[in-house]
């Protein structure tokens, strides 16, 4: 009952966006709603003045465990375009599309990434298969992801923890301003380009940094499992006691496992995130004497007083902080 009194508040929301919502055509600007705020990033340096953005989930904010609020409804059913990750990354998603009723196109921005399979041994993604977003599998096996008893499917979703990707998400954005706004088509491409360029320096950038970490001191712990992206592409081997989504709780028994774990593999430190409750953390380091190495930013940026108030210096922090952690800076 419940679900249906708030299923029917977004709906009655969004059938009033035409004299609620502000209106992004009046001015000429494409009308863009971002699940998220990195994708919103990603949004703002393509689009620049040419469009007006709406982030449903916004800085510091967890996408996993997010609840649409009638407003949400509202810029949804008055969008031209909602960007998405995909992935099944976005759980409120569904049923926010279903309230507003919006005739907008629906951009998955993984579509034609590369794309991992977590294991299936509770979460830890090193040596995950990939895929192409595309159904082109580059491995033939099922390695579906079923952690404390939640399915958060077939792929981990955080695709964005890869530079390489995140060019396709640019990419796939300008596609999309172009199919809306033919005639902001060129300036769309032109920011696209231009921001891909900075996606490249940065990525020589983590490359060079984790070249100077010791091969053997490159693991590391986090809250939840975010990072298997950035441990296929760069070499940082990530152990988490939590799944590729926040809300499945570690049990008493996976937290047992992580701490053998980590003494066994001699991990150099423990991260706190930005969208995670530290308690776990601080106690996997307590009982391991790891050090808590600082904070990580996995699934949301901070607000503009944050260390990671854009994609590219999120991913600066997180790579220099793990070096920080582990070498000194």
């Amino acid at each position: 009952m419940l679900f249906r009194t708030h299923l029917a508040t977004l709906a009655l929301a969004a059938s009033a966006s035409a004299l609620l919502a502000f209106s992004a055509r009046a001015e000429g600007k494409l009308d863009v709603v971002a699940s998220f705020s990195i994708i919103a990033d990603f949004a703002q340096n393509v689009g620049g003045d040419r469009i007006a953005l709406t982030t449903l989930v916004g800085p510091n904010g967890d996408a996993h465990v997010y609840e649409p609020k009638p407003s949400d409804a509202v810029a949804v059913a008055g969008a031209d375009v909602v960007l998405v990750n995909g992935l099944e990354f976005e759980g409120f998603l569904p049923r926010l599309l279903e309230a507003a009723g919006t005739k907008a196109p629906i951009i998955e921005l993984t579509k034609g990434g590369e794309v991992l399979k977590p294991e299936e041994d509770g979460g830890h993604s090193h040596g995950a298969e990939a895929k192409q977003a595309d159904g082109h599998d580059h491995a033939g096996h099922d390695h579906s992801h079923d952690h404390a008893g939640h399915d958060h499917g077939e792929y981990d979703p955080h695709a964005w923890q890869s530079v390489h990707n995140a060019e396709t998400y640019v990419n796939n954005i300008a596609d999309a301003f172009c199919a809306a706004d033919a005639a902001g088509c060129d300036v769309f491409k032109a920011n696209a380009a231009a921001y891909v360029e900075k996606l490249e320096a940065l990525e020589a950038e983590i490359k060079s940094t984790v070249s100077a970490i010791p091969e053997e001191k490159r693991i590391v712990i986090t809250a939840h499992d975010a990072f298997g992206y950035f441990e296929h592409e760069y070499g940082i081997d990530f152990i988490a006691p939590e799944g590729v989504s926040t809300e499945a709780e570690a049990s008493a028994k996976d937290v047992a496992a992580i701490i053998g774990q980590i003494k066994e593999q001699r991990a150099s430190a423990v991260f706190l995130e930005n969208i995670t409750d530290p308690r776990l953390i601080e106690q996997i380091a307590a009982d391991t004497g790891v050090k808590v190495g600082g904070t990580l930013f996995s699934d949301a940026l901070t607000d503009a007083s944050g260390a990671a108030p854009t994609y590219l210096e999120m991913m600066r922090h997180n790579i220099n902080t793990i070096k920080a952690a582990i070498i000194g800076s």
